[in-house]
């Protein structure tokens, strides 16, 4: 994977744990540990980490420039065709329940198309995007705001979330793998994932390929809960690594169809 998206997985997965070990990143990154101190020593020169002996932890005082806004242009052309290719997936008509993250938001953007519609957000940008859009009957989920991300979260968005039955659940994801299936990077934003799951009669995950083969902290839900992944030409690419094809393999097996945008 790119430089820049690597050192977002690192800094995710340093956040997610507060403290994390060389050893473990490189586990869960499918890379070497020399790769891992250097893409530690780079978020340490940016204040985003601090290093510790055989690893790192958050900087708290740095953690929202770090977050949705600071991730917000990568990718961004990438993005933007997982969103168009997602936004082809759902029917007009339907109740789509939207989860939060940079790359629903483009999802967001082309839903417009397919009107009309009613969704259901789990972001603020999402909200905004999709605010006065003709055709599009848009509800908002109540929640707390996460600080850094602006994604609902907690029990009240729960609670709404339970209300509701869905046709589809457009959901992001922080890591795709054989081992641990699909993962996140905080609690918050996986327990809404898994009170999402069950209300819908069709999931649908949109990731970019940087995605495959990592495994995040927080374990959401096996690979088999979700029918459709919508990801990038990226996991097509030979130099992919071991275990971003081993995961492929277990999606397919897993009877998860994949998209490629």
């Amino acid at each position: 994977m790119a430089t820049r998206e690597r050192l977002d997985l690192t800094l995710r997965l340093v956040q997610g744990a507060e403290r994390a070990s060389i050893a473990e990143l490189a586990r869960r990154l499918g890379v070497s540990e020399m790769t891992v101190r250097r893409d530690l020593d780079a978020l340490q020169a940016e204040g985003l980490v601090q290093r510790v002996r055989g690893g790192a932890v958050a900087t708290r005082e740095r953690r929202e420039e770090a977050g949705y806004t600071a991730r917000l242009g990568w990718q961004s052309a990438v993005k933007d065709r997982l969103g168009a290719a997602t936004a082809a997936l759902v029917q007009p008509g339907e109740t789509v329940l939207l989860d939060a993250g940079t790359t629903t938001v483009h999802v967001a953007a082309h839903l417009a198309a397919r009107a009309p519609l009613t969704v259901a957000v789990l972001s603020l940008q999402a909200a905004a995007a999709l605010a006065d859009v003709p055709g599009v009957r848009l509800l908002v989920l109540g929640g707390e705001s996460r600080p850094g991300e602006r994604s609902l979260v907690g029990p009240l968005a729960h609670r709404a979330i339970t209300g509701f039955s869905f046709d589809t659940f457009v959901m992001s994801i922080g890591g795709i793998s054989a081992i641990d299936g699909w993962s996140e990077f905080a609690l918050e934003d996986a327990a809404v994932k898994q009170a999402a799951l069950p209300r819908a009669r069709r999931v649908v995950v949109v990731s970019d390929a940087t995605k495959l083969g990592v495994r995040a902290f927080v374990h959401v839900a096996p690979l088999d809960v979700a029918d459709v992944l919508v990801t990038d030409a990226g996991a097509r690419d030979p130099d992919v690594g071991d275990a971003a094809r081993d995961t492929l393999t277990a999606l397919t097996d897993a009877g998860v169809d994949i998209t490629y945008s």
